[in-house]
């Protein structure tokens, strides 16, 4: 039922920093536990990061920790992830991803998705 559209994509350069937003509507965002996930062509849907319903708990994939920051807004509805030091590594599509039930790094556990937005890293 909820709908989530994710933007902030681009091209950046290595080293520099982006921040992806993901606007839930339809239902109050506060209902889920939210991810990030990306893919690249031909590859599979890989975790990227993870909040709890009111961002309590956190989680990330050993290939972003120290890098990325996933953080909510429930009163606005919005999930962001922070991307700093980007590195060429990270170029996908971005997808944010809704759960009422649980956190999980399976993209098989999440409800709702959103289109996706791409970042584009360039070295």
């Amino acid at each position: 039922q909820v709908q989530l559209v994710e933007s902030g994509g681009g091209m950046v350069q290595a080293g520099e920093s982006a921040r992806l937003s993901c606007v839930a509507s339809g239902r109050p965002l506060s209902d889920y536990a939210m991810a990030w996930f990306r893919q690249r062509p031909e590859e599979t849907r890989e975790y990227v990061a993870m909040i709890n319903w009111r961002g309590a708990y956190t989680n990330y994939a050993r290939s972003v920790k120290g890098r990325f920051t996933i953080s909510r807004t429930n009163a606005n509805n919005t999930l962001t992830l922070q991307m700093n030091n980007l590195k060429p590594e990270d170029t996908a599509v971005y997808y944010c991803a809704a759960s009422t039930k649980m956190v999980a790094t399976i993209p098989e556990a999440y409800e709702s998705w959103g289109q996706g937005t791409q970042v584009t890293v360039s070295s």
